[in-house]
């Protein structure tokens, strides 16, 4: 008889002989793991730790969640969901009252597996109350240098780029990297009030000769650049910190004081590799409503569903002060610096593969 299950690609993790090559990295992770909370203490962070069941899973356009249902007493059926990040979470206890806090949080992504992508992985998340975003981004370099001194390297490979984790990261603004890497005037096709033009955008990826379809929208345009010409590119000899992102591309930043078109949000890529993502953090409900409702219904439009709003979520940002926040990949800086080539060789007990 046929069976309608999917065929199982054992992972072989868990052999002796895989395990005792893996071990050594996945000690290097801990060691890193066990420097980052010491880096924390010592400037006065408290751990937390977030429920990984959520009302919503984040509202970004294109994260995909791992959906399921609580079930009550009385059989009555409601959905929840993974969260894709502890954002939401930790800002509610910004709301409550803490001002310094980090988490190491398991989080699930649906859609994601390959060299630098799990279902399931760890992000560090932390917190700063009355910081600007820019202490941030000396977080960052701390955070680099940290973890090579820590594994006793004093360069980070992946692929067929190097960099130097103890050099100063270099700043670069999306507008700066699409002029250098692809000749584009990017905030040309943005104005004062975010609103974007798709045309002009348009004219500048077909004067460099970037192939794009014609339903393509901004947003798709934007994409397009920045995976093809820009973040091949960052990371090379030095991190790079990529900065004031377009404030339509920054759903949970808030606008910059110096120009109304971008936003606080940075992004920190070494070897190639997007490592961290970071904002000033918004704290206008209404306008925050407003964005996750378009980042909802360009999901639905592409992928044909949404996922609800946590309302508790935007109740908290009413009350919640001012704030930076990032989110870093923990698994990924711990492959570069342990030197390993895909994610799966620092985790622990990887997600087994369920598709041949």
């Amino acid at each position: 008889m046929s069976s309608s299950r999917p065929a199982i690609s054992r992972s072989p993790w868990w052999t002796p002989a895989n395990h005792a090559d893996r071990r050594p990295l996945l000690k290097g992770r801990n060691a890193v793991q066990t420097a980052l909370r010491g880096f924390f203490g010592e400037h006065d962070f408290i751990e937390v730790d977030t429920a990984t069941l959520q009302v919503s899973p984040g509202n970004e356009t294109h994260l995909h969640a791992f959906a399921t249902e609580v079930i009550a007493i009385d059989g009555g059926r409601a959905p929840l969901y993974l969260h894709t990040s502890p954002e939401f979470a930790a800002k509610k206890l910004l709301a409550a009252g803490e001002k310094r806090i980090f988490t190491f949080a398991h989080v699930y992504r649906n859609r994601e597996r390959g060299p630098l992508h799990h279902p399931e992985f760890t992000m560090l998340e932390w917190y700063r109350v009355g910081e600007n975003y820019e202490r941030l981004m000396a977080d960052c370099a701390d955070m680099l240098a940290l973890a090579a001194e820590t594994t006793r390297t004093r360069r980070f490979a992946f692929r067929d780029m190097e960099v130097d984790p103890f050099a100063e990261p270099e700043r670069l603004t999306l507008a700066e990297a699409f002029d250098r890497f692809a000749g584009i005037d990017l905030l040309a096709s943005v104005a004062t009030n975010g609103d974007t033009d798709r045309d002009l955008l348009a004219a500048g990826l077909k004067k460099a000769v970037i192939r794009f379809a014609e339903d393509d929208t901004w947003a798709d345009l934007f994409s397009k650049v920045l995976v093809e010409k820009v973040e091949p590119y960052l990371g090379k000899d030095r991190a790079t910190i990529l900065h004031e992102y377009p404030v339509c591309e920054a759903a949970l930043a808030r606008p910059s004081a110096r120009d109304p078109r971008v936003a606080e949000r940075f992004e920190l890529y070494a070897c190639g590799v997007e490592l961290a993502n970071a904002f000033g953090e918004l704290t206008d409900a209404d306008e925050q409503r407003r964005r996750f409702n378009h980042e909802m219904a360009e999901k639905a439009r592409i992928y044909g569903e949404r996922y609800p709003l946590d309302e508790d979520f935007l109740d908290a940002l009413s009350i919640m002060p001012d704030a930076s926040g990032a989110a870093l990949g923990f698994d990924r800086l711990a492959m570069l610096a342990t030197g390993a080539t895909r994610i799966e060789q620092v985790m622990w007990a990887p997600v087994a593969e369920v598709f041949s």
